[in-house]
């Protein structure tokens, strides 16, 4: 580097003025241009780190619309670099500004190095927050990089599933691929990883469309849990919103992590299935206003943050948090939505991802501090001519108790259903009402009817990250969280399980074969429900968290796929397989349009017909019938409701499926009709009745405790 052009900290360096757009670091063969917010300094600095992290600082002169900015000529992609902002120092006011405090670029492409739990990052002093902490930070925060944002994408393009098309499998890029003994070791835990044909070709054979990635934009760990020996292992603590996690990354920190995110997606895509993120914009990792500075927090902390407003006006020391995690992201701050904005964009054009999960997306539908269907965030996103065409899917609570949402976001959104997430677990514990289980088969028509919306705006799950494992719902009664050093009051109690008898892992090969077929019923109600089907990654091969139902802390193989094929469920694996392929090839088990029980033309069958095992329809008095733990599902597949591409008819093989959760074996009696009078069993979990069973209406079906049987007519109707 030419002593012209740089200098040592402290002195005037040259720097040319450059521009205000875009924000962040932009990279040329000529010159970097540097442009970041910081609407209330009075002086900033540009910070470049070399191999030895000295530190050389360059002072941007130039700012407009509040933006500071300058361009320096000789800069190479995987610099590494920070800010550093004066300006007001008033907490209550909402200014926290410290020159001393090394802050990351909120418009960062990639970030090197970590954040280490002592006191210089924090802005304020432990033993007294009242007094500012004028200790340096750089030696204990993580830096910005410069990137060459060019990438050889080939024919790659956006793949667009339809919704009725797609399945979701949620997964962690380090947990799923950690122990994979078929991937290099240098490569396991890393999106390089991910890529490798072994866990490509696992998931095209499982039959998914969709890997959801837990979050994946850089994020550290809150410092409570680093003192404690921990880390945060799901991630949902972002802080650069423009980074690709450089944990996750086998290839370096200097900007290559985010060429191997895109070598991963391009790998995905080339198997036919698409890559959605799980995003936090609902708050950041500076935690509350005691917390650490590390961005936001000392560039803009009175727009970006919603803080307390007292009755008498002017600001709070405060923030207002409806995230548990300490702050909650002002999505209502013009800059704030941008920046918000720019980043979603960013994914979907230049690292190629199909769509977003918003983590508790209440949070971010505020007006104030009021739920607002109408607020900018939801606004901007409908009409935004890129992001309005991906897939959009909303947690749809947050941490208050006005932020419960369900069935009630406008569209394009999707949401978590977890009213069927908690009638399914119900139902096959013996625990549901009859009447919500079929509601939840059908696709929740009481929550997305009466809008124009689908059942395709139902993202159906059986479990998440959150909680339980399958296996673990059919293992415990109750949590064991004590490898999360709070003694184990952290998780909900509310997991409607059942552990069948005994509580943990067993020998009694009576209670283990029960449990797996309530595993296997679980994952069979789940894939062949009308809606979106996500699945949890190891949920079809039973993977356990030995009873840990918030294991967001535990970065072990508490958390991670065990792929050892010694205690694998593999029966359910085989079974979910099949009913994924099952519902791949019927259009008439993934149908778009709300069943009406009706026929779709003149004297055929209806569409959707409930049955009693007595072979009747159901009855009025049926539905309230608090003891009913059977019923049969009919659904036509001639012709269906839905035209085919060029206006045509639509005809499939039709399906009689029977959910038996009662603890005795029930006889079903078939009802007489002028539509199907026999069929073959194409899916179960009832051993004396298999898969190529031949039924008729003239004999009646046994069907064994807890347990689901498919039955497909013979031929579909000409």
């Amino acid at each position: 580097m030419s002593p012209e052009i740089w200098t040592r900290m402290g002195e005037t360096a040259a720097i040319w003025p450059g521009r205000n757009w875009p924000l962040g670091a932009t990279w040329s063969e000529e010159s970097t241009n540097f442009a970041v917010y910081a609407p209330n300094a009075t002086r900033v600095w540009l910070c470049l780190f070399d191999e030895n992290n000295s530190e050389t600082r360059h002072e941007l002169t130039e700012h407009s619309q509040s933006i500071w900015h300058g361009a320096l000529p000789g800069i190479r992609p995987g610099q590494r670099y920070g800010y550093r902002v004066d300006g007001p120092w008033d907490p209550a006011q909402g200014l926290r500004h410290n020159p001393q405090k090394l802050l990351l670029d909120p418009y960062g492409l990639a970030t090197s190095g970590t954040i280490i739990a002592e006191q210089p990052i924090f802005g304020v002093r432990e033993d007294d927050p009242a007094v500012r902490d004028d200790t340096d930070s750089a030696a204990y925060t993580a830096r910005s990089v410069v990137v060459n944002p060019s990438f050889d994408w080939g024919d790659d393009e956006p793949m667009k599933t339809r919704w009725r098309d797609t399945v979701i499998y949620e997964l962690h890029v380090k947990g799923f691929t950690k122990l994979h003994d078929r991937i290099p070791e240098h490569l396991r835990g890393t999106y390089a990883g991910l890529a490798e044909p072994a866990v490509v070709e696992y998931l095209r054979d499982l039959g998914v469309t969709a890997v959801e990635l837990l979050p994946v934009q850089q994020f550290f760990s809150e410092p409570g849990l680093l003192e404690r020996g921990l880390v945060n292992y799901w991630g949902y603590n972002t802080l650069s919103y423009f980074a690709p996690d450089a944990a996750y990354s086998s290839s370096g920190d200097r900007g290559e992590q985010v060429d191997e995110f895109k070598r991963m997606v391009k790998a995905l895509h080339g198997a036919g299935i698409e890559v959605i993120l799980d995003v936090v914009y609902n708050h950041t990792a500076e935690a509350g206003p005691h917390g650490p500075t590390l961005s936001f927090r000392g560039l803009d902390d009175r727009g970006f943050y919603k803080r307390l407003i007292p009755e008498n006006g002017g600001f709070d020391d405060t923030y207002w948090d409806v995230t548990g995690c300490g702050n909650t992201v002002n999505t209502g701050d013009p800059y704030a939505l941008r920046l918000i904005l720019d980043s979603l964009r960013y994914w979907v054009t230049e690292m190629h991802v199909d769509g977003f999960r918003f983590d508790l997306t209440s949070a971010l539908t505020r007006t104030g501090y009021d739920i607002d269907f109408a607020c900018a965030f939801l606004i901007a996103v409908d009409q935004d001519p890129v992001l309005r065409h991906v897939k959009l899917i909303a947690e749809p609570w947050d941490a208050s108790m006005d932020g419960y949402l369900v069935g009630r976001l406008p569209q394009p959104w999707v949401e978590w259903n977890d009213k069927y997430r908690d009638t399914i677990r119900d139902f096959w514990r013996g625990h549901a009402q009859i009447k919500d289980v079929a509601t939840r088969l059908a696709g929740s028509s009481d929550l997305y009817a009466d809008d124009g919306r689908s059942a395709y705006n139902s993202v159906n799950f059986i479990t998440a990250h959150d909680g339980f494992t399958v296996r673990d719902l059919v293992s415990y009664d109750h949590k064991h969280n004590e490898a999360n050093g709070e003694d184990n009051r952290d998780g909900t109690d509310n997991n409607r399980s059942w552990n069948h008898g005994v509580e943990g892992e067993t020998d009694d090969a009576e209670i283990v074969a029960l449990r797996r077929r309530q595993a296997a019923n679980l994952m069979m109600t789940l894939c062949l429900s009308n809606g979106v089907p996500m699945i949890t990654a190891g949920d079809e091969r039973g993977r356990t968290q030995r009873g840990n139902n918030n294991a967001y802390c535990q970065d072990n193989e508490i958390s991670w796929m065990d792929w050892r094929p010694d205690d694998a469920w593999l029966d359910v694996y085989e079974l979910t397989k099949a009913a994924l392929r099952l519902r791949r090839e019927h259009l008439a088990l993934r149908q778009r349009h709300w069943f009406e029980g009706s026929p779709t033309i003149k004297g055929g069958p209806a569409d959707l017909v409930w049955l009693h095992p007595e072979g009747r329809r159901m009855r009025t008095a049926d539905w309230a019938d608090g003891g009913l733990r059977t019923i049969g599902m009919f659904l036509s597949g001639g012709p269906l409701r839905e035209p085919g591409p060029h206006g045509e008819q639509l005809v499939d093989h039709s399906f009689l499926f029977w959910f038996n959760a009662g603890e005795t074996e029930v006889t079903i009696t078939f009802p007489e009709n002028e539509w199907i009078s026999m069929g073959d069993v194409v899916l179960s979990t009832d051993e004396a009745v298999p898969p190529g069973t031949r039924v008729t209406v003239e004999a009646p079906l046994v069907m064994a405790p807890r347990t689901v049987v498919v039955m497909q007519s013979l031929q579909a109707p000409l």
